[in-house]
């Protein structure tokens, strides 16, 4: 086969598209979406207001205590590139209903359109209440039932606004739509008798031509409506309400334990047959996993604890806060206060232990970047990318003690560090910005150079080896593709306002023994190069930051094609810093670090979703995996121990704070990645994975103050 009908049926079958135009309507591709942890966990050093955490049974559940907007989020934030919600889905959840729900109705979710103008008011009640009515008839209910649906449809001004929701009243589970002709659709399910006192699992299984609802993994409840749920129901400038449809009214008063959202599947499969079908489980919140008694509600000799139980990293115990249960999620405990001290109840020694700080490494400056390597028979090197040109940046070694002062060269507002290697010659390369701290560098020096420097055996110490001329460059990616060298150097902006510019890939040369050009690609504020190979195939993806407008910008993977790279998919991010690739079994994934919301003048949103995306080999093209929630990421790091996998973000700002927790993941196949450490940082800017003599560790640096510090990854 010829050179060019091999490129041009790889060009056919990688089907090179935008998947920003190409996928944003198709939802049915996401995993299981898990509501309720996706609002617990926003902060993980404390419960958000407007819930309580009640134990009932041994059992945790979340109580609402009020329509709080900690538990309200736009839908965006879930099913960012979705226009339409999915076709076909299902709803897991776990709930414990008191009989005082049979006097009132209540919202266990909701997804809501915004709020309409005032003239549209009378109208919308009026067509809520006649599209009620309809579906009733449909179905067969009484009339004194179409009455009632009718005059709550009027009286309620917010059910016009409805998109989609879950309702309970009396013996009844409610769903209701917005569909044929902006009417709200209501299937009921009756003899579902869940105002028991005890907890319920729920699957609610919505298919093309029926409606089924499974409680307890007992037989299922169904419905064949006339009409199927639409294909087209618009979600746009919608939001969810957890608990709630964002009022007082209709607030829920039971416990929630499990919400999990299943597009394009029927979950009951997933969690039936179960030991435990009260309370089977798809995906419960971590911090409602920890069960502080043992034994069932209706075991006769055990007694429920229903107070309420505070979160946090430090809280008081004094004679006033007697009874008062504690859960610490930094060391996965639960206290119980006996009126002078804290009393053990449940901690996971096992997961205290897991991380140990091993140094704390004062720098001479605050530190944006480390680069962690080998260097053939001297060993272990970290090079540290230190803000403060008066400083420069350190190169250090690692010892029976921890890193230790190897070397200082010079920089200038250094970012990044990549080392990299030609046969036995070690080289580094450091991103310069061309800034010193509180000023720009003058007119006639507005260029910024980043500098290669050559490891040399004579001296052992690196040496300036070749300079390139970048533009606040934010980092270098080195990669071999066909046994020739390539470094990408990620321009972030020329001047302080165009980020629309060129990045280079410079190849090496034998002939003149340097790097030379071999290739430019317009990037938006680059930030980062991931480089990886899957299969025969090479790709490059760089992570676009800012446009000069806004933070919503395409980032984009290129593919190597016939002696350079070609676009092969865009994927939109919000201030993408960081991209890293990273492999489970045959599974080939990539996952972004998002900073911020930012568009022209407006506030910048810290707290946003990073996204991991799946190589679909079938498809061609990655697609969403799972979302994370985020602050202000700038760096991802993935490693295994063993058979085990993990990935550590790092969390720079919150808007408010750059004193927060990054968070440390470990990979539990079906529901993807789980949090399971909290690392207590400073302005966290990038971790890096290394191991020494069959230890593992895990170092980070902080872009705000003049430290790193060592953890020890402490296995059993």
């Amino acid at each position: 086969m010829s050179t060019l009908i091999f490129v041009q049926l790889l060009l056919l079958g990688l089907r090179i598209i935008d998947s920003t135009t190409d996928t944003r309507k198709q939802c049915t591709d996401l995993l299981p979406l898990d509501l309720l942890s996706f609002v617990l966990e926003r902060d993980t050093s404390k419960l958000v207001p407007g819930v309580q955490m009640k134990t009932v049974g041994g059992v945790r559940g979340i109580h609402f205590s009020s329509p709080c907007t900690s538990m309200s989020f736009p839908s965006s934030q879930l099913l960012p590139n979705c226009e339409v919600f999915p076709e076909e889905f299902s709803i897991v959840l776990t709930l414990k209903v008191s009989s005082s729900v049979s006097k009132r109705d209540e919202y266990v979710f909701s997804l809501m359109e915004p709020k309409k103008v005032e003239n549209r008011a009378v109208e919308d009640k009026e067509q809520d209440g006649a599209g009620v009515v309809e579906r009733n008839k449909e179905k067969g209910i009484s009339g004194e039932v179409q009455q009632k649906e009718k005059k709550r449809a009027r009286s309620n001004g917010e059910r016009g606004r409805i998109v989609l929701g879950l309702r309970l009243s009396r013996k009844r589970l409610h769903f209701l739509f917005k569909g044929h002709g902006d009417l709200v659709e209501h299937w009921v399910f009756r003899g579902t008798p869940m105002a028991d006192n005890k907890w319920h699992t729920l699957v609610l299984a919505i298919g093309s031509r029926h409606v089924r609802l499974t409680v307890d993994c007992k037989a299922p409840l169904e419905i064949v409506p006339s009409r199927p749920f639409p294909s087209d129901l618009n979600i746009q400038g919608s939001r969810f309400h957890i608990g709630s449809r964002g009022k007082w009214k209709g607030l829920f008063s039971g416990l929630l334990r499990q919400l999990v959202l299943v597009p394009g599947s029927d979950a009951t499969r997933q969690i039936c047959p179960s030991s435990d079908p009260q309370l089977a489980a798809l995906s419960v919140p971590p911090l409602l996993l920890d069960l502080p008694v043992t034994g069932r509600e209706d075991d006769r000799h055990v007694t429920s604890y229903e107070g309420r139980v505070s979160v946090g990293l430090e809280r008081s115990c004094s004679e006033l806060h007697r009874g008062q249960m504690w859960f610490n999620p930094l060391k996965k405990g639960l206290y119980l206060c006996d009126g002078t001290t804290w009393v053990t109840v449940l901690e996971d020694h096992k997961r205290l232990d897991y991380v140990l700080e091993h140094q704390v490494l004062s720098t001479s400056s605050e530190t944006h970047d480390v680069e962690v390597f080998q260097v053939p028979g001297v060993g272990l090197m970290a090079a540290m990318a230190h803000r403060s040109t008066a400083s420069g940046s350190a190169v250090y070694l690692w010892t029976h003690t921890g890193f230790q002062l190897y070397q200082n060269i010079s920089t200038y507002g250094a970012l990044a560090w990549r080392h990299f290697s030609m046969g036995k010659k070690t080289f580094l390369v450091v991103s310069n910005s061309g800034e010193e701290p509180g000023k720009r560098l003058s007119k006639e020096k507005e260029r910024d150079f980043s500098v290669i420097y050559k490891w040399s055996k004579k001296r052992k110490r690196f040496v300036r080896f070749q300079t390139v001329q970048t533009h606040c460059a934010r980092d270098w990616e080195a990669f071999d593709i066909n046994q020739q060298t390539y470094l990408a150097v990620a321009n972030h902006r020329q001047g302080d306002n165009n980020h629309t510019i060129d990045s280079v890939i410079y190849k090496w040369s034998r002939l003149t023994k340097s790097f030379e050009v071999h290739q430019k690609l317009q990037t938006s504020g680059a930030y980062d190069w991931e480089f990886f190979t899957v299969g025969p195939y090479h790709f490059l993806v760089v992570a676009n930051a800012f446009d000069g407008v806004t933070t919503s910008v395409d980032s984009v993977i290129y593919v190597w094609v016939n002696g350079s790279f070609q676009v092969f998919q865009t994927i939109k991010t919000f201030c993408a810093t960081d991209w890293e690739m990273f492999q489970i079994g045959s599974r080939v994934f990539l996952v972004v670090a998002n900073g911020h919301r930012l568009h022209g003048n407006g506030p910048s949103q810290y707290t946003i979703n990073s996204t991991i995306y799946e190589l679909d080999v079938i498809g061609r093209l990655f697609v969403r995996f799972q979302d994370i929630v985020t602050y202000s990421a700038v760096d991802w790091e993935f490693f295994s121990l063993g058979e085990e996998y993990f990935l550590v973000v790092a969390n720079s700002f919150n808007g408010e704070s750059y004193s927060l927790n990054s968070i440390l993941y470990r990979w539990q196949g079906y529901e993807g990645f789980v949090p399971i450490h909290w690392l207590p940082t400073i302005g966290c800017s990038d971790w890096e994975f290394f191991s020494s003599k069959g230890q593992s560790y895990l170092i980070y640096s902080s872009a705000r103050a003049p430290l790193s510090k060592v953890f020890m990854l402490k296995t059993f």
